[in-house]
């Protein structure tokens, strides 16, 4: 097997992680009768300080034309302690994800009894925990229209879903699902919320095509609770993106550490694959 590999070691601590994943791809490869070329692209502060763009064209020329992207992670505190930054290391794997058209963000949470010292939660909640959370990649708040007032007194994040984003997503839920225990959780604020309302009536008319798989439905504020309280009871989490970028985040506490987490982006071309951890920079 031949693939060419985008490596994107980014900010912080991003390097120091992506260099022992070179290792273990290289491991594969050399057991395996694999070929792996590399290709290492800047994004993020890194690509900002060198040249003033959080993702070059030529980052995502590679990336189009590569079977996978593997990166380690963006963040500096001099763009994260301020709020006044035009240009920010975030915008690269924002525009990367659009440019890929990464709609699927996959992220498996599991326990392992030989780290259960390092999670804050009781033993007996952590015992045979393992889900899956699908988070919607490339719609939502965090893509949406974006205003500040004159005398910067009020500002505006706009959030829109279409019916396609909220298919595409939902049917690659529901698929997992099919080969795990047949239940699948979606995650809103419909009561709320009318792009919940629209995440609600597509999940529910699509679970027709799904009679196997047990659908339920959660608002936001109480998964975010029932993770910590009962996580065993979770299979599959479909939600959209800044409800799935809080909860996975929150999940990670269940592993012991936020470093323990990988992340799949997924769409129509190369996949990415990340820690789910940030830079750290204070590590460095």
């Amino acid at each position: 097997m031949q693939k060419n590999i985008v490596v994107i070691e980014g900010d912080g601590i991003g390097p120091e992680v992506t260099r022992q994943a070179i290792k273990v791809l290289n491991t594969i490869a050399e057991t395996g009768g694999h070929e792996f070329t590399y290709s290492y692209q800047l994004m993020g502060a890194d690509a900002i300080d060198k040249t003033g763009n959080p993702l070059p064209d030529a980052t995502i020329e590679a990336a189009l034309n590569s079977d996978a992207i593997l990166f380690g992670a963006i963040g500096h505190p001099k763009y994260d302690n301020d709020p006044s930054a035009k240009v920010r290391p975030e915008q690269g794997l924002l525009k990367l994800r659009k440019s890929l058209q990464l709609f699927a963000n996959i992220r498996p949470v599991t326990t392992y009894p030989s780290l259960q010292h390092l999670s804050p939660l009781k033993a007996k909640i952590l015992e045979d925990v393992d889900f899956v959370i699908y988070r919607e990649l490339t719609g939502g708040i965090y893509f949406g229209k974006k205003e500040t007032n004159a005398d910067a007194t009020q500002a505006s994040d706009e959030c829109t879903y279409t019916r396609e984003e909220i298919e595409r997503i939902a049917h690659l839920a529901f698929k997992a699902a099919q080969q795990r225990r047949k239940k699948l959780t979606l995650v809103d604020k419909a009561n709320v919320l009318e792009t919940s309302r629209l995440w609600r009536k597509v999940v529910q008319n699509i679970a027709g095509e799904y009679r196997d798989v047990k659908v339920d439905f959660l608002f936001v504020d109480n998964a975010a609770m029932q993770i910590i309280l009962n996580p065993k009871q979770f299979d599959g989490i479909l939600t959209e993106n800044m409800f799935g970028d809080i909860i996975s985040d929150e999940a990670s506490v269940i592993s012991g550490s936020l470093g323990l987490l990988p992340s799949a982006s997924i769409g129509k071309g190369a996949a990415l694959f990340e820690p789910i951890h940030g830079s750290y920079p204070q590590a460095t």
